[in-house]
């Protein structure tokens, strides 16, 4: 459009008429300009945990210094939550704005969870004229029929021009690159589990499952893969000069098993998983300095986030003494904070105040509707359903607790449901519902006397690490709360259309 604009003046060759047209076709360069959003980097961690960042704990043992800058550089929310606490119901409601209990998300190994009539982040804003690409984990599934085959549901069916990644986590078979919709070179040789005992849990350090393998994927290659990758598609956008603005989805499969440092990073920290956190926050640093390379940081909106919790037991605490989850209580899984509240920095330059704190209660299912805010456009009915913009926080007019959205579901891995509304969160059962040590114990059948308590209350404000059940104080908050959450778990949305 500038271009052929700028060829409209040429063509005349009168003094007055070339400057009148001069004159315009600044104006109409300066107002596509000005209307266009501005670049968006999302990087999305796994399995990582809010106590693992210097600015959120400072008593972390992980040096993380390029996330660390970014949030001095930006925003930090100190109330932010995934939209589940395990990696498949997490991404569906950052990419649809639909709390992920409204589906059957079980189905990701062999089929696709997002409808093709549903809008995701990335058709958004490709359709406001983005160039969308996306490098790394999926983990929201494809039509699988062979892998020789084309994979449809994927990314490049919901609204990126371009992908380049893996179907799930590193350690979940099988292992091997996706180019658009098509394996790269199909899985066709076999690797065994592997587990790194001694201290760790099965389920916990250089641990992967056995299965199909392509013959150019090394494990440990992937983290660096992907960033190479990245750091390309930031490149290639600024060498073509486009027109259009760019958004960049890199969820990183790490630290999410298997950890895997590199020896530049053995030792850095106290621990395995410490070593390989770092490695993620290096990778990070060279993402984010290719955008200051490229002249783009500054026309850029960066966010940093975890898809949910670390696999961090109250031993790796005392272990090491490092709390992975801060002062927030459980872990992966869970229904407590630690399974679901998230480190979440935004930095915007000209538009986010430095160094600032937002306590606004946020969601992942919120991205969608803040993005359509930024770029200035309206979610059609029946899209986003549970999706609540917090631009305006991130003007600096944040709202305490939940009062800028409707009250938070969320299900956990062992299908506990919780209900945050304002200070109160309400959990439908005992335990974590998850993961963390004390599951078999909170859940075998016992004998219960009569007035035992059968869910949980906590007051989020006055105890965020979730110490002192409040069921018994409080059985009219209880009780509301139960049946809020009954009549919202029967309807299929919480924004009003």
């Amino acid at each position: 459009m500038i271009l052929e604009v700028s060829r409209t003046v040429d063509s005349f060759q009168h003094p007055m008429i070339r400057k009148l047209l001069s004159i315009f076709c600044t104006l109409v360069i300066s107002a596509v300009l000005n209307a266009k959003g501005p670049n968006i980097l999302f990087i999305l961690v796994d399995d990582f945990g809010y106590g693992d960042l210097k600015s959120y704990n400072p008593d972390s043992k992980i040096p993380t210094p390029y996330i660390d800058e970014l949030a001095a550089q930006g925003m930090r929310f100190t109330d932010a939550h995934s939209a589940g606490s395990l990696c498949h119901p997490s991404r569906y409601g950052l990419m649809t704005g639909q709390l992920p209990f409204r589906i059957d998300y079980s189905k990701w190994p062999k089929h696709a969870l997002i409808d093709e009539n549903r809008m995701t982040v990335a058709s958004l804003l490709k359709k406001e004229g983005y160039h969308t690409a996306m490098v790394g984990k999926w983990h929201l599934g494809f039509e699988e029929d062979g892998y020789e085959n084309p994979l449809p549901g994927g990314p490049v069916d919901v609204g990126f021009d371009s992908f380049f990644g893996i179907r799930a986590s590193t350690d979940i078979p099988p292992y091997f690159y996706i180019d658009g919709d098509r394996a790269l070179v199909p899985p066709v040789d076999r690797i065994d589990n592997n587990y790194s005992g001694g201290v760790w849990t099965n389920i916990q350090g250089a641990f992967w499952r056995e299965g199909g393998i392509a013959p150019n994927l090394q494990l440990e290659d992937v983290l660096p893969r992907f960033t190479d990758e990245a750091v390309g598609v930031i490149r290639d956008h600024a060498r073509l000069e486009s027109e259009k603005p760019l958004f960049l989805y890199l969820p990183y499969p790490a630290p999410h098993t298997p950890w895997l440092p590199s020896p530049a990073f053995d030792g850095i920290s106290n621990n395995m998983y410490g070593d390989f956190t770092a490695m993620v926050d290096y990778m990070i640093g060279r993402v984010l300095t290719a955008l200051d390379d490229s002249g783009m940081a500054k026309d850029t909106m960066v966010i940093f986030s975890s898809d949910n919790g670390p696999v961090w037991y109250a031993k790796d605490t005392e272990r090491y003494d490092h709390a992975s989850t801060g002062k927030m209580r459980g872990m992966k899984g869970d229904a407590y904070e630690g399974g679901h509240r998230m480190p979440f920095i935004v930095r915007w330059p000209g538009q986010i105040k430095a160094g600032s704190v937002s306590n606004q209660t946020i969601c992942f299912t919120d991205v969608l509707a803040t993005f359509a805010d930024v770029v200035k456009s309206k979610l059609p009915r029946g899209q986003g359903p549970d999706s609540f913009s917090f631009l305006p926080a991130l003007k600096g007019k944040d709202k305490p607790n939940t009062d800028a959205r409707a009250p938070l579901v969320l299900v956990s891995a062992r299908g506990h449901y919780s209900l945050r509304s304002g200070k109160w969160k309400y959990i439908n059962g005992l335990g974590s519902g998850g993961f963390s040590e004390g599951f078999d114990k909170d859940y075998k059948a016992v004998e219960r006397q009569a007035g035992d308590p059968t869910a949980q209350l906590y007051d989020m404000k006055n105890d965020s690490s979730e110490t002192t059940n409040l069921w018994r104080k409080h059985p009219d908050v209880v009780k509301r709360l139960a049946a809020e959450l009954d009549r919202m778990l029967k309807e299929n949305h919480t924004r009003a259309y």
